[in-house]
């Protein structure tokens, strides 16, 4: 009998025996050191979370889920001023010379930090913005004497065209045509 003979049959184990006893001690010790899954997920219940999680989104929506909501609906101004929506952007080209212009004519940003609710979690922006659109702000008496100026322009037109169409070169008839009327309503907006 050869010495390596001699020594498995004393009882050491064959390399192969030995490979398979150290195999199963790595495998016990990676069982024992791994978390059991089972109670972690039953700790957190997915019912729970989900009725959590639309409970936000309702509050975020304020009840309005239906898709005919009025995205640019803006919040309420405080007292004295006026909140409206006016271009910054088209086609992701900022109009900064319509915006100089608007600031010349009183109009300013509403911070985002008095209505914080109007923009995402995480918005890092100052202004309140929306598809290109910013949220400004004006003093109330002004925007009133705008309003009154641009009313009164609209009326001169009017009246302009409405004495030239009634009007008459010296020396011919008088022009009263029956069939134009004076009346008011609503341009057709063509849809895009």
């Amino acid at each position: 009998m050869s010495e390596v003979q001699a020594i498995r049959a004393k009882g050491r184990p064959s390399k192969a025996a030995r490979v398979q006893r150290i195999l199963s001690e790595e495998v016990q010790e990676v069982q024992v050191e791994r978390p059991a899954m089972r109670p972690e997920m039953r700790a957190n219940d997915p019912r729970a979370e989900a009725a959590r999680r639309a409970a936000e989104i309702r509050g975020n929506l304020g009840g309005e889920m239906d898709e005919g909501t009025n995205r640019f609906d803006a919040p309420t101004a405080p007292p004295g001023w006026t909140y409206e929506w006016k271009r910054k952007a088209t086609l992701n080209q900022e109009d900064t010379s319509y915006i100089t212009k608007l600031k010349r004519k009183g109009w300013e940003e509403v911070p985002a930090s008095r209505h914080p609710e109007t923009m995402p979690p995480g918005w890092t922006n100052s202004t309140i913005e929306r598809d290109g659109m910013i949220l400004m702000q004006c003093p109330e008496e002004i925007v009133n004497e705008i309003k009154s100026i641009e009313l009164r322009r609209a009326r001169d037109q009017v009246r302009v065209k409405e004495s030239q169409l009634t009007a008459s070169p010296d020396g011919t008839f008088e022009r009263n045509n029956p069939n134009i009327k004076k009346n008011y309503e609503a341009i057709p907006v063509p849809k895009s």
